[in-house]
């Protein structure tokens, strides 16, 4: 059985892949996610964040939703009362590697969760941008999930938030890295953290926000443990026929 989404929310020590938005992110906005962005809650007592893609169909990271345990999707209603909704089907991509993950290397770290009904109409599918994220070092994403605020502080997450981050490094097809712009990761910034986990990644085209990519890890400033430094996270580029495919495998196909 799933446990209380109180203490859901309390377990959030850190995880060892990524988790969410410290740092003094703001709460997101319709624009940068509110509408698509949705909280997945699993019986071991892990939170993550997802992406509606169709009316009934989350993406997410392949690594929150692991064999062995059952997965619900949160709704918060009225009064920031949360309803449980039942997930019907989880499709975890063929060639995804835990370990991989578990060193920061570059995996198939995407998956698909299938819902019994399809979400009210508050929710919105996300758009899946039909290119490749941006690469360049300074290149500009708006990432939105639903992790804590504060490390180790279980209370200060699931409120969906959103940051302005860019990439560094020498960015690539298979992986993304991206740091706060204001603190190049040198000292604790925005950034994912515990629950962040499947976040979606946007960028801009053709001015309007489109999903690139999945938060997939997180590290504190300077490589250390922790959050608020680097952002991992897995471009969709490369596996956007086999999302695609998927869904419509699932009877949800996603829309251009």
């Amino acid at each position: 059985m799933l446990r209380p989404l109180a203490a859901l929310i309390a377990v959030l020590a850190a995880s060892v892949p990524a988790a969410a938005m410290v740092g003094g992110a703001e709460p997101a906005s319709a624009e940068s996610g509110m509408a698509h962005a949705v909280l997945i809650v699993g019986s071991r007592g892990n939170f993550c964040t997802g992406t509606a893609v169709a009316r009934d169909l989350v993406l997410t990271a392949a690594h929150c939703v692991l064999p062995g345990a059952d997965y619900k999707l949160v709704e918060f209603e009225a009064a920031r009362q949360p309803r449980l909704r039942d997930v019907a089907a989880v499709v975890r991509h063929p060639q995804f590697s835990l370990p991989a993950l578990l060193a920061h290397r570059a995996t198939a770290d995407v998956a698909l969760v299938k819902l019994a009904e399809p979400l009210p109409q508050g929710f919105e599918p996300a758009r899946l941008s039909d290119g490749e994220a941006p690469r360049e070092p300074g290149a500009r994403f708006v990432v939105a999930g639903f992790g804590v605020a504060v490390r180790g502080d279980g209370r200060s997450g699931g409120t969906l938030r959103a940051a302005a981050l860019v990439a560094t490094g020498r960015p690539g097809g298979l992986q993304l890295r991206l740091v706060d712009p204001r603190t190049n990761g040198a000292r604790a910034g925005l950034g994912a953290c515990t629950g962040d986990s499947g976040a979606p990644v946007f960028a801009a085209d053709e001015g309007r926000l489109a999903l690139v990519g999945v938060v997939s890890w997180s590290t504190g400033p300077g490589n250390s443990a922790g959050c608020g430094g680097l952002t991992g996270v897995t471009p969709l580029a490369r596996y956007r026929a086999w999302i695609i495919e998927t869904a419509r495998m699932l009877g949800s196909p996603i829309a251009p």
